[in-house]
């Protein structure tokens, strides 16, 4: 976290045009319907502002007038509790305590695949692509259960795993259509008004579904 004095008033978010850690806070910020500066950054030629924001020049990082902060699950459960409405966490204790819970294994087997999914070498993301369409479709219980990820209402879990479904072509992985349920829950998803206001113009083109 990094503190910095006059910035200006609004909440800005740099994000990269195509990347599911960007994309989820953006999907945070589109389902609470607050109002922010979006800063598209090419990697490549990040602006001399970006740097000195954040030391480790990823992205998302959202500025929230003197308060800057980077990493994608801090900032979209410090937007949900910034704006607590709609909620997108469970009120009472255990709920919310197996909500992180979710979060953690989401971020840890599958938002880890990611530089492997993403790898020029051709063995390591054929096991990453496996690894993940394998473990999706063992969890089709639960997507099952309720209409959202371990939830009757939308929350974060599935502002951190929508972004990553939406990619399933993009990284060359196809859900077999007997997953009838997790095809259900992404269509639900996917059609949501927040869901496509999320989508930058090059994500817009990634999934056929």
């Amino acid at each position: 976290m990094a503190i910095l004095n006059n910035r200006r008033g609004a909440m800005t978010l740099f994000s990269n045009q195509n990347c599911p850690n960007s994309h989820r806070a953006r999907l945070v910020l589109a389902e609470k319907g607050i109002s922010f500066d979006l800063c598209i950054v090419d990697p490549a030629n990040p602006p001399e502002d970006f740097l000195e924001l954040n030391p480790y020049q990823t992205m998302p990082t959202l500025v929230d007038r003197d308060l800057v902060l980077y990493h994608a699950p801090v900032i979209t459960e410090y937007l949900d509790e910034r704006f607590p409405h709609p909620p997108l966490m469970p009120v009472d204790p255990v709920s919310r305590a197996r909500c992180r819970l979710a979060l953690y294994r989401i971020e840890k087997d599958w938002y880890g695949l990611l530089d492997a999914l993403r790898s020029d070498q051709e063995e390591a993301a054929a096991k990453a692509r496996k690894i993940f369409r394998d473990s999706l479709i063992a969890s089709s219980e639960v997507f099952e259960a309720m209409p959202y990820f371990l939830s009757e209402e939308f929350s974060l879990v599935d502002c951190s795993l929508a972004p990553l479904l939406w990619r399933l072509s993009d990284f060359g992985i196809e859900i077999p259509s007997s997953e009838k349920a997790l095809h259900a829950y992404m269509k639900r998803v996917f059609g949501r008004g927040a869901f496509k206001s999320s989508l930058s113009m090059q994500e817009k083109e990634l999934c056929v579904f």
